[in-house]
């Protein structure tokens, strides 16, 4: 495992020289976030928070698997871009503000300051994988289900309902959003944070989190009751449970 261990309670401490090294990774993953127009400067503030909470608490590994939700996401909503703009579903060009940043990483974050402070478990390191597994598989879920997935459907009745219907799902997007999933989960093994044996809690937990968002969004935003970025943060608390229990 390349995560540190320490005793319950207590922050774990970096070196002088990796606290150095990632607030310059910080600095650059913030600039290229607004320099690609992935993020607002909110935004960009917001996901600095995001990867400094994830490099202290799983070093490299923690940022290789953040670095890999924000390229497959931005690949995912700039592909199809035109077709989505005809659809009126496409993304603002000025990237993710911070609340929407906020609500896709923001439980990922919490568990890797959870494990950093106190409570140094492995099984909060898988949650905190698997709450970034969702983030990427629920949006190229919808970004590729819009761009290619032809007429989706209500996750709850199966109807054939337009495009960019809360709650509205394609076989092709979620396909593409399960393989996500899978990316981000396989990088966390590569990197050592993961064992073999987590690699499908991982994984099943993002792509249960990505049809629980729909869930969601068929139900209880259709309803009003809740927005897109609480749908997003309960779908990525809700992946992370799950992956916490399979642990």
């Amino acid at each position: 495992m390349s995560y540190l261990p320490h005793y319950p309670g207590t922050v774990l401490v970096q070196p002088a020289g990796k606290v150095a090294a990632f607030a310059a990774l910080t600095v650059v993953f913030a600039a290229l976030g607004k320099v690609v127009r992935g993020v607002t400067a909110g935004g960009a503030i917001a996901g600095g928070a995001v990867c400094v909470a994830l490099l202290w608490a799983a070093g490299l590994a923690g940022f290789a698997g953040l670095l890999t939700v924000f390229v497959l996401t931005w690949v995912a909503t700039r592909f199809g871009y035109k077709h989505k703009q005809r659809l009126g579903t496409a993304e603002a060009r000025s990237g993710r503000n911070a609340l929407q940043v906020l609500a896709n990483l923001g439980s990922s974050a919490g568990c890797a300051v959870l494990y950093s402070i106190l409570w140094p478990d492995r099984r909060i390191l898988i949650a905190m994988a698997a709450a970034l597994a969702e983030a990427a598989a629920d949006t190229v879920s919808s970004e590729m289900g819009q761009a290619v997935g032809g007429a989706p459907r209500l996750i709850t009745t199966w109807k054939k309902v337009e495009a960019g219907t809360n709650g509205a799902v394609t076989l092709a997007g979620s396909m593409d959003g399960a393989t996500a999933a899978v990316v981000v989960a396989l990088v966390f093994v590569l990197t050592k944070i993961l064992l073999w044996r987590s690699f499908v809690v991982c994984a099943v937990a993002g792509a249960a989190g990505m049809l629980f968002d729909s869930f969601l969004g068929a139900t209880l935003e259709r309803k009003h009751w809740l927005g897109n970025n609480e749908v997003n943060f309960a779908s990525t608390i809700f992946a992370a449970a799950v992956a916490f229990l399979l642990s």
